[in-house]
């Protein structure tokens, strides 16, 4: 959420900014309706001072015998108490009006982030490990793995289109590749491990970006919850509302849990397979930190993340996301992208994201000043995938798929395994 006063302050460098995102500018008429909603609200307050006073001068003057002033003064309170509900909708229907304009507004570009339209025009920082060479021709997962027990035909049959029933061993291969995310982030970056619900309120919706504006590309109930699209929303809007002591800063959040996604913006892609589906499980990264280091913090969020695709020595590169393919409440993204053999190309596994203060403030969530008594600030808010268990499930069967159709389990995962090494075709 943008703050109007700041608007107000540097409307050209808000709409520069707004640009930077290929929007038209809103400077101007934001101010306009904000400069209306304050006036009427004057006026409003204008006549309830008015009101109160004229209310006691009729006491006064009915004590003195001034009947007729008395009378004068109670025509006037009866008129205002006319003319304020009327003022009084019109402040309202502006300020909601304002705040209309504002929460579908998405969050400005930091000032290093890349312009540009497109993914096309995303800037590689670096690249990680080399890919395998296969000396049989590699396949796609939706190929290999139905033998393994990936079974689409349940999962469709049960739910719908993306939907998959996993089973056995390949049902087991999943599970370790999310408790060994969760022990990594836990274990070696700090995070404490969470479950937290999975159907939230419009709140916890609303104040981690997601709605109104993508109302439809989430799953809500019939009693007015909604299905998470990520954990992100159950960890972020955890500290809602909430003044925070600047010592307990950073807060460092993490969970495995299911998520739900009713894909409504991304008909046609990756409708094969276990990529994009509507329902799968994500290790997310939360962080709750002071102004000064969310850049740094950044920086540490995503280096957990790329730490689990090198402990599973899944080749991988890390994108810059350029203005235009931002998500709408980040300020900076930088995405992971693993290598899939079996495509030829690298998908997106993870992307991380600093949010700065736009969270927090639909949220209202601030920290008191240390050393200072009265002085509060809006915190900033980080999150990003360590990572997505589909798709790194895909990445492992991809990259350690061998020619007679077996896969052989990561050295990282064996622990996990109970002493399988392979998975096996069913016979």
């Amino acid at each position: 959420m943008h703050d109007i006063r700041s608007i107000r302050e540097n409307p050209e460098n808000f709409d520069a900014a707004l640009a930077r995102r290929l929007l038209d500018p809103l400077a101007k008429a934001l101010i306009a309706l904000d400069e209306e909603r304050r006036a009427v609200t004057t006026q409003v307050q204008v006549a309830q001072s008015r009101r109160n006073e004229a209310s006691k001068l009729i006491g006064a003057a009915m004590a003195k015998g001034e009947r007729d002033t008395a009378e004068a003064i109670k025509a006037e309170v009866a008129a205002l108490k006319n003319e304020m509900p009327a003022l009084e909708a019109r402040a309202d229907e502006l300020a909601a009006k304002l705040k209309g304009m504002l929460e579908i507004i998405p969050n400005l570009p930091a000032d290093d982030v890349p312009q540009g339209a497109g993914e096309e025009e995303n800037v590689e920082v670096s690249r990680w490990g080399t890919p395998r060479e296969f000396d049989f021709t590699a396949k796609e997962h939706a190929d290999l793995a139905p033998a393994l027990g990936m079974d689409f035909e349940t999962g469709a049959r049960l739910s719908g289109a993306r939907f998959t029933f996993l089973r056995g061993d390949m049902a087991r291969l999943h599970r370790a590749l999310g408790q060994f995310m969760l022990d990594v982030q836990t274990r070696e970056h700090g995070y404490e491990e969470c479950n937290p619900p999975v159907l939230v309120g419009d709140d916890a919706m609303y104040g981690t970006d997601k709605l109104p504006k993508f109302a439809e590309d989430s799953f809500s109930t019939t009693n007015g919850r909604w299905l998470i699209p990520t954990s992100e929303v159950s960890l972020t809007a955890s500290v809602m509302g909430e003044l925070l002591d600047e010592s307990a800063l950073p807060m460092r959040l993490t969970a495995l849990t299911l998520c739900f996604r009713s894909e409504a913006g991304a008909a046609g892609r990756d409708t094969r397979g276990f990529i994009r589906q509507h329902q799968f499980e994500k290790c997310e990264l939360v962080s709750i930190v002071l102004p000064e280091d969310s850049e740094a913090e950044h920086q540490r969020m995503v280096r957990a993340a790329e730490t689990i695709l090198e402990r599973l020595n899944l080749p991988y590169r890390k994108l810059l996301l350029c203005t235009g393919d931002m998500g709408f409440g980040a300020r900076k993204t930088y995405d992971l992208e693993v290598w899939l053999p079996g495509q030829g190309a690298f998908r997106e596994i993870s992307s991380c994201s600093n949010t700065g203060d736009f969270q927090a403030r639909r949220m209202n969530t601030r920290y008191r000043v240390a050393g200072e008594q009265k002085k509060t600030e809006f915190v900033h808010t980080l999150n990003g995938s360590g990572l997505a268990v589909g798709r790194t499930l895909v990445a492992v069967i991809e990259n350690y798929q061998n020619a007679d159709g077996t896969v052989t389990v990561p050295d990282a995962l064996l622990p996990y395994m109970g002493g399988l090494t392979k998975l096996e075709p069913a016979t």
